[in-house]
């Protein structure tokens, strides 16, 4: 009888499992809250107007639309049985599993101030990036209105909190639209009125990167009109500004990306987990003694082969997910496990047009040709060709031509 395999999360780790297992005698069922994979390293890009959200994002169902032995399940899974070896979804529904691979990702970690998240959305789904993006348009367009130089500045500023790649990029490219791109199609607002803070607790931004690759990216972000606030811990965000030590900003700009925690999914395991929120799994990714349940992607703790833990980014996941199809191809014929060794090839934040820092291997580049190889590299892990396609297409025309493609503002009166 062909073992059944349960998927949840349609992300990076879950896709590339099941692709690896597609061709297997398994029976495989999907389970993921949306019905689509998202490609969260270009999500800011959709905030930013550079791109559409099916640009980005692909239904589970046409991935895996010629493979037979696979199910896509619509759901939120509330819990887990791991003895009985089951999953129980919200609507009632369970599912039994002979193998539970848990790839259910991580949300925004506001540090025990959850009310901050209203004024301060984060970015890891497409309704994400949408709201953001409507909001800086939104703000554009109340600016253009006021007259008063003075009334129109919170408008007019943006601030973006955390320091990594996530918030370097959403940086970078809001302050190509406010000073460049869109200020060809207002008539009262100039680019120099525009205001963008990068506000960051630690002592530089980017610091998965090494120097002199993280002052590099500081200094261009600077150049390009970002104002960068180290050491600066928030301490209030309200709807109207964001309070920092000895100072207020004003704006309704605020984008939040300065940590993650764990899906709340992991907690009903039972099992250790650190300070995120994260799995600490065994080093062939399963859990405690349940040698058929695994974690993955950005709920796990795996280390690498120097002990350090390994960073929650998509070549991670990715890696995780093809090297568990293959485990438990490799287990449905007889051999024996091997345990899991993360390749790391390198580490990539693009930073505006033509712009990016990258490590590749101890080689490290900057500028035009970081930015090209990070373009490439992103185009490559895109799935599907026309995805592909559209996003190389975009980004062509961005270069030549500044514009951004997706100015559209959805909301209803009452909403804005």
């Amino acid at each position: 009888m062909s073992k059944n395999v349960v998927i949840v999360g349609g992300g990076f780790a879950g896709i590339s499992a099941a692709q690896k297992l597609a061709s297997s005698d398994v029976n495989i069922t999907i389970i993921d809250k949306t019905n689509h994979h998202l490609f969260q390293p270009l999500l800011y890009q959709v905030a930013t107007a550079a791109l559409s959200p099916g640009d980005i994002a692909m239904p589970i169902r046409a991935i895996f639309r010629r493979q037979k032995n696979v199910e896509v399940v619509l759901g939120e899974v509330t819990n887990i049985d791991k003895e009985q070896q089951s999953v129980q979804l919200k609507n009632g529904h369970s599912y039994p599993f002979d193998y539970l691979i848990l790839a259910p990702g991580a949300q925004y970690n506001y540090f025990g101030h959850d009310e901050w998240e209203k004024h301060a959305p984060g970015l890891k789904s497409i309704s994400d990036a949408l709201d953001i993006r409507e909001r800086i348009l939104l703000s554009l367009e109340q600016a253009e209105q006021i007259a008063d130089p003075k009334e129109r500045q919170p408008y007019l500023t943006y601030v973006v909190i955390g320091g990594g790649p996530t918030g370097v990029e959403m940086a970078g490219s809001i302050a190509e639209i406010a000073k460049r791109s869109m200020m060809r199609d207002f008539r009262n607002i100039k680019p120099d009125e525009t205001k963008i803070y990068l506000v960051e607790a630690a002592d530089g931004i980017l610091n998965a990167f090494e120097e002199p690759l993280s002052k590099k990216g500081q200094k261009t972000l600077e150049d390009m009109g970002v104002e960068v606030l180290l050491n600066t811990p928030v301490k209030d965000i309200r709807k109207n500004g964001v309070q920092i030590e000895g100072r207020f900003i004003e704006t309704p700009n605020i984008v939040w990306g300065a940590g993650v925690v764990a899906s709340p999914l992991i907690k009903r395991l039972e099992v250790e987990t650190d300070r995120i929120g994260r799995a600490v799994v065994n080093p062939d990714l399963s859990i405690g003694d349940h040698s058929n349940i695994f974690v993955a992607g950005d709920a796990a703790h795996a280390k690498d082969k120097d002990g350090n833990p390994l960073p929650g980014l998509a070549p991670v996941a990715l890696q995780q997910g093809k090297y568990l199809g293959e485990l438990i191809k490799n287990e449905l014929k007889g051999r024996s496990r091997k345990d899991f060794e993360y390749v790391d090839k390198g580490t990539m934040a693009t930073i505006g047009r033509a712009k990016a820092v990258a490590d590749v291997r101890g080689f490290k580049f900057s500028g035009f040709f970081a930015w090209i190889l990070w373009g490439l590299i992103h185009i490559f892990f895109l799935i599907g060709f026309r995805n592909r396609f559209r996003v190389f297409a975009e980004w062509i025309w961005h270069y030549m031509t500044f514009k951004r493609g997706v100015r559209l503002i959805a909301k209803k009166d009452e909403e804005s």
